[in-house]
Formats: C-alpha cells, sequence, structure tokens
C-alpha cells in the first residue's frame, strides 16, 4: 500500500525566541504527531474488516450443516414416535380383540339363557328373533373367531367390569379406525381397518345381544295393583263385580276423574307402571348406549370413522304407508292390526333395534296376555250359566267393558315402557356430532314408537274383535276378511241393541282415554335437537294406530247404530212372535224400549259418532251433527211403522181382524208411551243412567198419544154398532092389545127386533173382543169405562123404558137375559189380564 507524506510545515521566520513562540511550536508538533497515528490507525481498522469479512466466509457453511443436523435429530425422533404409535394401533386388533370376543360369547349366553326360560313359560312365541335363532342354534356369526369359543363359553356368566373392559375395547377399536383412514396410503392400512371393522361388529353384535337379552328378561313394565283403594279419598278398591255393575254414567265419571288427576296412570286399571330393571342392568345398558349412541350409520352398521356422513340420510323401517294411514292387513282375532308392526325394526342403529325388539316382545305380550285373562274369565261365566239370549246379549256386554279395560290396560303398559326408555336409553344418549342429531333423535321417537304400536296394535285388533265378532257388525268372517254373509240371518232387535250399547261403551272408552293414550305414544326430542326447531313433528306408527284407533272404533259403532235401526225395520210383520193373535203388546215394542233404555245413556259417544259419520238419519256432520233425541225419535218412527205394518195384517184375521189392529196399536202405543214418555210433564228430566230413561222431547208425546188416541176411536167404532139398536121408538107405533097390557103382534115385533139385535151383536162383538189381551190395568180399565161410554147409557135408559112393557108373552126373559148390571159386568170382564 502506498503512503503519502505530508508536505514539511512551513518555515517560519526567525524571530527572537520567547515564551509564547515555544509553545506554539510545541503544540504544532504535537499536533502533526497526532494526525500521523490517526491515519496509521485507520489503515489498521480497515484490514482488521477485511480480515473479519474472510473469516465469516470460512465459518457460515458450517452453522447451517450444524442446523440441519439439529432438524434431522428432531425428525428422528418424531418418527420414532410414529413408529412406536403405529406400532400399537397395529397391534389394536390383537389386543381388543380377547376382551371383545368374551364380551360376545359372554352376551350369548346370558341372552341365550333368558330365551330357554321364555321358552319354558310358554313365552316363546313373542321373543325377538335374535332370542328365537339362540334357541334353534342357527345364530352363525362369521366375523367371531371360533378359535376361542369354547374357553369363553366356560367363562361362566359375563361380568359388569368384563362389559365396561369390551365397551372400552370398541372406543379403542374406533380411535384406530380413525387413525388409519387418514393413512390411507399405507399398504397395511387397508387390511388393517378390515380387521378393526370385524372386531367393531362383533362388538356391537354382543352388546345388541346383550340389550336384547336385558330388556326381554326384564319383563313387563307393569305390575298389578297391591292396594288399589284411594286412601286420600276412602274409596274402595273396584272389583270385578264392581266393573260388570257399573253404568255408563259411573264409568264416565271414573275416567273423568283419572283423567283430571296429575298422576292420572296410578288412578286407572289393575295395574301400575314400575321400572322392572335392577340397578347393575341399568348401569350395564346406559353404557351400552352411552358407548354406541350417535355414531353416523349408512343403514346397515355404524360407521366407526369420523368421517362425514353419506350423502342420503338412511330412512327408517318399517315405515308409515303413503298417506300416513294404516288399514287392516291381518285377519281379525289374529292378535294384530296391520304386519307394520311384525316387521323388523331397522333404524340404522343396533343397540335402539335391539331395544325396540326386546321391549316390542314384552310390551306385546302384557296386552296380549291381559285380553286372553280377560277372555278366559268371561268364557268361564258363561259356560257356568245355561245358555240364553240373555246371557248372550250380558257377554257383548261384559266384552265391551272389558274392551275398556284393556284401552286402560294398554295406556298402563305403554306408560310403562316409556318410563323405561327415559331410564335407559334417553338418559344415555348423547350425541357429539351436531350433524348426527337429527338422524340419532329421530331413530330415537322411533324406536320407543315401535314398542308403543306393538302394544296399540294388539288393543285395535282386540276391540275390532269386539264389534265384528261379539258385537255383530260382520255376520261371517271365518275367512278373517272382514267381509260379511249376507245369507246369515240378521240379528234381532235385542242382540241389535246389545252390540250398539257395548259400540257406544267402547267409543265412550276410546273419546275419554285415547288422547291421553295417543300422548303417551310420543316422546319429545332432546332440547337442542335439530328436529325441534321449527320442523313438524314426523307421525310414527304409534300415533298413526291410535287415529286408526278412534277412526276405526267409530266406523264400527256407527254400523252397530245402523244395524238397530234395521233390525227393527226388518221385524218380520207376520208370526206368533212377532204379531200376536190376541192383540197384546208385540215384541218389538218391548224389545225397542230395551234397546233405548240401553243405548240413550251414551249420549256423548253417540255425538262422537254423528260429528264424525253421516248415518241414514242424519246426514250432518261436525258441530251441526244431532245429538242422541235425533236417533231415538228415528228408532220410535221405524217402531210406529212396524207396529201399523203388523196392525194391517190383522185385516187377513177375520171380520174381526180390524178391530183387533186398531186394539194392537192401542196396546203398544199405550206400552211405549207408559216406558217412554214423561213423568210429571213434557219437560220432565231424564235419566242418564237409562234404568228409568224418559223422552223429554215434546214430539213423543205429542205423535204417539195422537196416534193412540186416533186408533181408539176407531176401535170404539166397533161397539158403535150397538148403539142403532137402541134408537126411541115412536109411542105412536105402540099399539096394545083389547087389555092394554100386552102389545100388538106387530109392535111386539118392533122391540123384539131391537132387542135381539142389540143381543146378537153385543154377543158378537163380546165374544170377539173377549179374547182381546190388554195386560197394563190402567189402560184395560180406560177401555172398559170407554166402552161403557160408547152405548151403556143409552142401553139402561132403553132398557128401563121398554122392559116394563110386555112385548113377548112367553120370551120375555129371552129378549130381558141383559140387564144393564150384568153388561156391566160384562165388559169389566173384557180382555184377558195374562
Amino acid at each position: 500500500m502506498l503512503t503519502t507524506l505530508n508536505p514539511p510545515p512551513p518555515s517560519i521566520p526567525s524571530l527572537p525566541p520567547t515564551l509564547s513562540t515555544t509553545r506554539i511550536q510545541s503544540l504544532a508538533a504535537s499536533l502533526h504527531s497526532m494526525n500521523h497515528s490517526t491515519q496509521t490507525a485507520c489503515r489498521n481498522l480497515s484490514e482488521l474488516s477485511r480480515r473479519s469479512r474472510h473469516l465469516d466466509s470460512l465459518t457460515s457453511p458450517a452453522s447451517e450443516t450444524s442446523a440441519l443436523l439439529a432438524q434431522a435429530s428432531a425428525n428422528l425422533t418424531s418418527t420414532t414416535a410414529l413408529l412406536k404409535d403405529a406400532r400399537e394401533k397395529f397391534d389394536t386388533v390383537q389386543d381388543c380383540e380377547v376382551a371383545v370376543e368374551r364380551l360376545f360369547w359372554g352376551a350369548r349366553e346370558a341372552c341365550k339363557e333368558v330365551a330357554a326360560h321364555a321358552e319354558k313359560q310358554g313365552r316363546g312365541g313373542v321373543l325377538p328373533l335374535s332370542m328365537r335363532l339362540l334357541l334353534d342354534g342357527d345364530d352363525t356369526n362369521v366375523n367371531v373367531n371360533a378359535k376361542n369359543a369354547n374357553q369363553n363359553r366356560e367363562a361362566g356368566p359375563l361380568s359388569e367390569q368384563e362389559l365396561y373392559a369390551g365397551a372400552d375395547a370398541l372406543e379403542i377399536v374406533r380411535d384406530a379406525h380413525a387413525y388409519f383412514s387418514k393413512r390411507l396410503e399405507w399398504k397395511s392400512a387397508r387390511a388393517t381397518m378390515d380387521d378393526l371393522e370385524r372386531v367393531h361388529q362383533v362388538g356391537v353384535d354382543a352388546m345388541g345381544l346383550l340389550v336384547t337379552g336385558h330388556l326381554t328378561g326384564a319383563g313387563a313394565a307393569v305390575r298389578r295393583k297391591v292396594d288399589s283403594a284411594d286412601k286420600k279419598n276412602k274409596k274402595r278398591a273396584m272389583t270385578a263385580a264392581d266393573r260388570a255393575e257399573e253404568t255408563a254414567a259411573m264409568t264416565r265419571d271414573r275416567l273423568q276423574d283419572a283423567l283430571q288427576n296429575r298422576d292420572l296412570m296410578k288412578t286407572i286399571g289393575e295395574y301400575e307402571e314400575y321400572l322392572p330393571l335392577s340397578t347393575r342392568v341399568v348401569r350395564e345398558l346406559r353404557a351400552i348406549f352411552e358407548c354406541l349412541g350417535g355414531m353416523s350409520t349408512n343403514g346397515l352398521d355404524l360407521m366407526i370413522s369420523t368421517g362425514a356422513m353419506p350423502a342420503k340420510a338412511y330412512d327408517p323401517q318399517p315405515a308409515l304407508p303413503p298417506g300416513g294411514k294404516i288399514l287392516r292387513t291381518e285377519k281379525v282375532g289374529s292378535g294384530h292390526y296391520s304386519n307394520l308392526t311384525m316387521r323388523p325394526l331397522k333404524t340404522g342403529y343396533p343397540h335402539l333395534d335391539s331395544y325396540g325388539e326386546a321391549r316390542k316382545s314384552v310390551a306385546y305380550a302384557s296386552v296380549d296376555g291381559y285380553c286372553r285373562q280377560l277372555r278366559v274369565a268371561r268364557k268361564k261365566i258363561i259356560s257356568s250359566t245355561p245358555g240364553s239370549a240373555a246371557m248372550s246379549h250380558a257377554n257383548v256386554d261384559a266384552a265391551a267393558r272389558d274392551a275398556v279395560r284393556c284401552i286402560e290396560h294398554c295406556m298402563v303398559v305403554v306408560s310403562g315402557e316409556k318410563s323405561v326408555h327415559r331410564c335407559v336409553v334417553t338418559s344415555a344418549q348423547g350425541p357429539e356430532e351436531k350433524s348426527l342429531e337429527a338422524q340419532y333423535e329421530r331413530a330415537l321417537i322411533l324406536s320407543y314408537s315401535f314398542v308403543a304400536s306393538a302394544a296399540v296394535d294388539r288393543l285395535l285388533d282386540l276391540i275390532e274383535y269386539t264389534f265384528l265378532r261379539e258385537g255383530g257388525c260382520a255376520a261371517n268372517l271365518a275367512a278373517g276378511d272382514g267381509t260379511s254373509n249376507s245369507s246369515e240371518k240378521d240379528m234381532d232387535i235385542r242382540s241389535a241393541a246389545a252390540a250398539a250399547a257395548a259400540g257406544l261403551r267402547i267409543v265412550d272408552g276410546v273419546r275419554m282415554l285415547g288422547p291421553s293414550l295417543s300422548k303417551l305414544c310420543e316422546i319429545s326430542p332432546a332440547a337442542g335437537a335439530s328436529s325441534a326447531k321449527g320442523s313438524p313433528a314426523e307421525t310414527t306408527i304409534a300415533a298413526a294406530l291410535c287415529i286408526s284407533l278412534h277412526r276405526s272404533t267409530v266406523k264400527n259403532c256407527s254400523k252397530t247404530l245402523e244395524n238397530l235401526a234395521r233390525s227393527i225395520q226388518l221385524d218380520p210383520l207376520d208370526g206368533t212372535k212377532h204379531r200376536p193373535s190376541d192383540a197384546r203388546v208385540a215384541t218389538v215394542s218391548s224389545d225397542v224400549v230395551h234397546a233405548i233404555r240401553i243405548v240413550s245413556p251414551f249420549f256423548s259417544a253417540y255425538k262422537s259418532v254423528s260429528k264424525r259419520r253421516a248415518l241414514p238419519w242424519d246426514q250432518e256432520i261436525g258441530e251441526k251433527a244431532a245429538d242422541m233425541d235425533t236417533f231415538v225419535r228415528f228408532l220410535v218412527k221405524q217402531l210406529i211403522i212396524s207396529l201399523q205394518g203388523k196392525a194391517q195384517n190383522y185385516k187377513n184375521d177375520g171380520p174381526d181382524g180390524t178391530a183387533k189392529g186398531n186394539l194392537f196399536m192401542m196396546n203398544n202405543t199405550y206400552y211405549i208411551l207408559e216406558l217412554l214418555g214423561p213423568v210429571g210433564g213434557a219437560d220432565a228430566a231424564t235419566d242418564e243412567n237409562g234404568e228409568n230413561y224418559r223422552i223429554s222431547a215434546p214430539w213423543f208425546k205429542s205423535k204417539v198419544s195422537r196416534i193412540f188416541e186416533n186408533e181408539k176411536t176407531r176401535y170404539l167404532t166397533h161397539w158403535e154398532i150397538l148403539n142403532t139398536h137402541l134408537t126411541a121408538v115412536d109411542d105412536k107405533e105402540l099399539n096394545y092389545q083389547n087389555n092394554k097390557d100386552v102389545l100388538s103382534l106387530e109392535s111386539g115385533r118392533l122391540l123384539k127386533s131391537r132387542f135381539s139385535g142389540f143381543i146378537e151383536d153385543f154377543e158378537r162383538v163380546y165374544l170377539a173382543h173377549r179374547g182381546f189381551t190388554v195386560i197394563d190395568p190402567k189402560l184395560r180399565e180406560m177401555l172398559q169405562n170407554d166402552i161403557r161410554n160408547v152405548f151403556l147409557k143409552r142401553y139402561k135408559a132403553f132398557f128401563d123404558k121398554y122392559s116394563r112393557i110386555q112385548f113377548s108373552k112367553k120370551n120375555m126373559e129371552t129378549y130381558l137375559k141383559y140387564s144393564p148390571q150384568k153388561i156391566d159386568s160384562l165388559v169389566s170382564q173384557l180382555f184377558a189380564q195374562v
């Protein structure tokens, strides 16, 4: 490096040295020295900077290499942990399969034991399909490893801890499956996932078997009341005899009180709900539902991966038919109304399917057993009593009472099943994925509906059986298709009346208890579920069956009412039984009075029918529909028409047929007036119990009384013929013989013809009418007085006037044999009293 020398300082002229000059020179020399040192330092600093940059260029590659080595070390550590985790995941199948298989075989043996016990008790026919397969030995599961089967069978009953271990194993399997689903690029991931799915399916099947065994073995969720007396109100418990004597008003009051009671289920029926599950069983079932609840499904298997849901949600089965209306598909009396409840439940969640199938069989068996119990008891009463028409009618009424009891029992059974569902299923459900909530909530609701529908379906078949077989809505159901045979003999009036009263009794029960039963068949979704946010509730099978129950009951009851009206119309006009030869009260009159009295108490039930069905005598529906008075008026009208037809046929019985027809109408109209007419005036109240039912409407007394008076007027005309012989004889026509004591021959013949004509007509009319029958003493006395008023007063005057005259020499006694006193006595003997 070239250095530049500074030029020498300029010379200073020599002066005489002084002190100041010396100092200035000294300072100049120091300044020069400092400038030289500074220049030298700058040169050294530049050299050091150059060397530093060179050193940096030499050390940078080494630092980068060191950083790469550190990163490689970290990657190696992470890879080691990943390999370790992967190794553990790959060993999941081997580690968890033991616990899952133990769970499967333990659950299988427990379920098989329950099935065998049920088979011994005769309940094998209502067991779920999975349990029947266990009994038959056809339960093959291809996913289970058969190597350890014998060892697991001999391990003894499944413990609670083993169940929990199996549930934990399924959680581990699901975690491993989710792990491998994110690493599908690994060659062994697919095969491992298949093994995991196989093990998981075995665990799901095992839990399904355990749910089926526990819920089937638990039995019905009802039990007979130990003491059904109302201690608070100090009411005695109702016995079977009390129910048999319970009137329509008493039944309505009892059910109304029950509906107003906050604890409805404790006030109806002979059974009460209770939870049939032990504490351990509840814990185990809740653990199962917590383990499997809320997982996504493709409709066949649970999707154990946490991936996306299927594009289309699975539609559970069985599903309602288009329109949501359920019609009968099974034979009447077969124990089923529709085949929907006989189809397997497929919600897409196996544990819910197992719950539904298990509790469905229990609920059905509970209602079916109760129905059979009542039928057996009813048959014992019938077999112990000689057969008669009255006993047959009592059996129809008993069958209707039993049907109402079955409605009450069905409500208790459904309420018990609701308690089981809330205890086991609802309390354990907790879907974590919001996208799963709607589908799982729907499955929860439909699984409960499936259970409740079995009970309602059995009840519906029983009620239709009562209508069609006991009530005679269909005369011939041998084919089981509900069609009647037109060749069968029509029902008589009393049988039709018994059927109509039975139908109205059932309608009364359905009308009052049906809404509560329908509400029990519904279950609300959990709070926050998407199905509860603004969207309308889905109609379930149980709810549709409740609607069918009401619709079928109303329809069949309307048929019984029409049958009653038709039986009166078709009552034969001839025959000793139907048209008495002595003109007494006809059987049809007493039958119709009986029919009106046993039907009239069910005025609320009749209104429920008329509002929903157009009837031949009342085509209006809804609020414009008429009440019971219109039906009673129609029955009375048909009775009058039938009586008038019978009365017309008396004309064929001979010369006295017309009079017999008139008296027949009087007997019958007076009979129905006495038994159905108001007491104490036209506004007298009716007796709701029906024992002393009276028609208070003005039309009844006005119409029937008018018919009675008209027929009485016509009848008395037959006695008016006697007055033709009692006309006064002009004194100018009475000529005496010479002694003035005996009439002349011509005048005597005139009086003889009057007396003999009266005697002849009186004997003819009297002998004909004496054979007629008037049972009612008041009517008999009334008619006798009316007959006296027709001719007896005139006859007495005629007899008193002309009996004093001797108009016959030898036969005066013959012409005067009927004195007014004797005529009066004979009239008082008119009409047989039997």
